[in-house]
């Protein structure tokens, strides 16, 4: 019967990766500690468990009554959810075509897309400001609108790198199954649906986590864009609570608790996935 041999090796290695989670997983479990302490208590005794006196429930409690997380999730999901589903097929079309079809540009096309990861959000956000202000999209008033502001930079934000990420995982499906498929009578769309999406699965799953995550995570662009209180999403919320917290730590412990359990529920269901993407590809064979 096989069994795994301890090394020094490994007891270093599992030593230090052992280390580096308890730095990385403590914060947030001690914020979670703590959004169920008594505010007076926090900065006299912040280490240890909320248990008898200190346990409360008061700061998720003032936490919901004092702000609206219910629409500021609603917003959220619906710029998070529609920036992923349209990456997802702008970047997927994209990748396909520049893999497998030779059009006259294709080489400056590709150079414009690389070039693209190189610009920050930040250093074009005033000329897309400025854009969607002039066609009426940006500081309009209307909730929808302003959710579109919001969208439309994000979606172009996120293409550059899902393009770049989801080539290489096209260009390794083999391209006698789309030869078949053609024999067979389906054209371009079937075979993008049927063959090559499902066989770079975990490409395309790996692309929808990280645009929905950066989505979802990203104050920057939403505060130029989502202005009024109906607008906001969960990020601006949490900056909102924070500047009129000031010292109720158990309030702002707790309003970060809110804002990343979506996050965390999403990391851990698609996990396998984020890992299956990022590591499809590199053992051919």
């Amino acid at each position: 019967m096989y069994s795994k041999k301890i090394t020094p090796q490994k007891v270093i290695v599992y030593t230090i990766l052992g280390f580096w989670a308890l730095t990385t997983i403590y914060p947030f479990v001690w914020v979670i500690l703590n959004s169920f302490r008594q505010k007076g208590l926090i900065v006299s005794d912040s280490f240890s468990l909320p248990l008898g006196d200190a346990f409360t429930l008061d700061n998720y409690m003032t936490a919901t009554q004092r702000s609206d997380f219910k629409n500021a999730y609603l917003n959220s999901f619906l710029i998070s959810g529609t920036v992923t589903i349209a990456v997802v097929l702008l970047a997927g079309l994209a990748a396909y075509a520049l893999v497998r079809y030779t059009f006259r540009g294709k080489g400056l096309l590709y150079s414009l897309i690389m070039a693209g990861m190189m610009f920050p959000v930040f250093s074009t956000i005033i000329p897309v400001f400025r854009l969607e202000a002039m066609l009426g999209i940006a500081g309009s008033g209307n909730r929808w609108l302003s959710l579109v502001a919001v969208i439309l930079p994000q979606i172009a934000g996120n293409l550059c790198f899902a393009v770049i990420i989801l080539m290489g995982f096209i260009q390794s499906v083999p391209i006698e199954l789309e030869e078949s498929a053609y024999l067979d009578g389906c054209n371009v769309y079937q075979i993008y649906f049927h063959i090559i999406m499902p066989a770079a699965r975990p490409s395309f799953a790996t692309v929808a986590i990280f645009a929905f995550l950066w989505s979802y995570n990203d104050l920057f662009t939403q505060s130029f864009f989502l202005r009024y209180p109906q607008e906001r999403a969960i990020t601006g919320l949490l900056n909102e609570i924070s500047s009129q917290a000031g010292v109720n730590y158990g309030l702002m412990a707790a309003a970060v608790v809110l804002v990343v359990i979506p996050v965390l529920v999403v990391y851990v269901l698609l996990q396998k996935n984020i890992i299956k993407g990022l590591t499809a590809g590199a053992i051919k064979g």
